[in-house]
């Protein structure tokens, strides 16, 4: 996944760029589109790809409601593609909606590629912090403006096995990096090595992939809030130090990432059946991976912590768009809008629900939809998250809905992505030891600087 990702950012870039070097990309001054709630035609959407039940379900909630006003919608149900993406907007020639990751979002309102979507959501009565959390509505706003429909939330916590856990010792407040000795002492405890060869590890901190979410524990940040990078501050450079000497008590970062790369992360071989992990971070949709497995697994969640021993956890998630040339953008944005609404939720619940039912492999555990919206999310909970009479997955059910209120936003940036790229080879350098942490990061600083300027223009 992190691989496609960091293809996509690049991609993404190299794009827009080549986009604006032929004066296609505007500079984030294409004119707003106006928005009404009367529409009727066809709405063109691309990039809801691969819809399970709880898009199903959404899906046809919203068909039935625009089709009250003569209203059809056409799916291309492709992955988004940044550089398609770009080449049909130099075209002219673009769906009415698009659903892309939220990193992608400030990039493409900097080059006046997509529209703002703050008269889409007055002329609907909506106010945006009202319906989403702040920090999942941070992730689309741009020059204060708010840019996509955004919907999910994956807020990541820390997943326990309490079995090796309770083999080494260790405790669950040990699994504490607000104090960061006693958290490295407790993962030292967890892990058994072959020489240097680890069979299993203590803790696995996702290092590169979360490095944004380490710094933000250490009160850092990659994003300050005009959208420029800001790798090389100093509490990041603490937070890969910390990794570092996390990675070293277990074996070194070479053969963790080995180790953990050979994890059968969504079959029987996954960690929490083999005992091969004490605790990781995972994002929430994980737990729902191991339902299948209730019976074999002891697990239990605690919320990532921050220096200051308070729970932190970050945004992440899709968003819809509307392209700055739609043909149809009011209907695009109301489908949009009733694909997030509360009543698509419900049906995505229900669905949900039925599904879990009449799967023996969930073993009747339902753990939940985070949809992006705090008031649907409980009220969906209320009906629906059930542990089963498992109590580890009770408690990591509780765990995740909690710390999802206590998220923030990495920030949005028009080269966002490129940020997310420039850090994680930075940060993979660091852990393989290839230069120290500060030097890493202040390349990846400058790398990153280039890219905010070229892809802003200026702003």
């Amino acid at each position: 996944m992190t691989s496609r990702r960091l293809g996509a950012g690049a991609a993404a870039l190299a794009a827009t760029l080549a986009l604006t070097a032929c004066g296609g990309g505007g500079g984030g001054s294409a004119d707003a589109a106006e928005f009404s709630t009367e529409f009727s035609g066809t709405v063109s959407a691309w990039g809801f790809e691969n819809a399970d039940d709880v898009g199903q379900s959404r899906l046809d909630h919203a068909e039935a409601v625009l089709g009250e006003s003569d209203t059809t919608i056409e799916i291309d149900a492709t992955a988004f593609d940044a550089q398609k993406f770009t080449t049909l907007a130099a075209s002219g020639d673009v769906p009415d909606v698009v659903q892309m990751d939220r990193n992608f979002v400030a990039t493409y309102a900097a080059q006046g590629l997509i529209t703002p979507l703050d008269a889409c959501f007055a002329v609907h009565g909506i106010d945006p912090d009202d319906r989403w959390y702040e920090q999942v509505v941070d992730d689309v706003e741009w020059n204060d403006q708010v840019w996509g429909v955004p919907q999910f939330y994956q807020p990541p916590a820390v997943l326990l096995n309490m079995r090796v856990l309770n083999d080494a010792g260790v405790t669950e407040e040990e699994i504490d990096p607000s104090n960061p000795d006693a958290f490295i002492a407790a993962a030292e405890r967890m892990t058994t090595l072959e020489g240097s060869t680890p069979t299993r590890i203590g803790f696995d901190p996702q290092g590169v992939s979360k490095a944004a979410l380490w710094m933000m524990s250490f009160g850092g940040g990659i994003i300050d809030d005009d959208g420029m990078p800001t790798l090389n501050r100093a509490e990041n450079i603490e937070a890969v130090e910390f990794l570092q000497e996390l990675y070293d008590a277990q074996g070194g970062y070479a053969n963790v990432k080995s180790f953990v790369d050979s994890f059968d992360v969504f079959g029987d071989g996954n960690s929490y059946v083999n005992d091969t992990v004490g605790a990781a971070i995972w994002d929430q949709w994980y737990p729902n991976v191991l339902t299948a497995y209730a019976g074999e697994i002891e697990i239990a969640a605690v919320p990532m912590m921050a220096q200051d021993g308070e729970p932190i956890t970050a945004a992440s998630g899709q968003a819809f768009v509307i392209p700055a040339n739609a043909q149809n953008p009011s209907a695009g944005c109301a489908w949009a809008l009733e694909l997030t609404s509360p009543e698509a939720w419900q049906a995505a619940g229900e669905a949900r629900a039925e599904t879990t039912a009449s799967n023996p492999d969930r073993q009747g555990i339902n753990t939940g939809l985070f949809t992006g919206s705090p008031d649907v999310d409980q009220d969906l909970r209320e009906q629906f998250a059930d542990a089963a009479g498992f109590e580890g997955f009770d408690d990591v059910i509780s765990t995740y809905y909690e710390v999802a209120a206590e998220g923030e936003s990495f920030g949005a940036s028009p080269a966002g992505q490129q940020i997310q790229s420039e850090l994680q080879n930075a940060v993979t350098s660091a852990l393989l030891g290839e230069s120290s942490a500060e030097e890493a990061l202040s390349q990846a600083q400058d790398a990153a600087m280039r890219a905010h300027e070229q892809v802003a223009g200026g702003q």
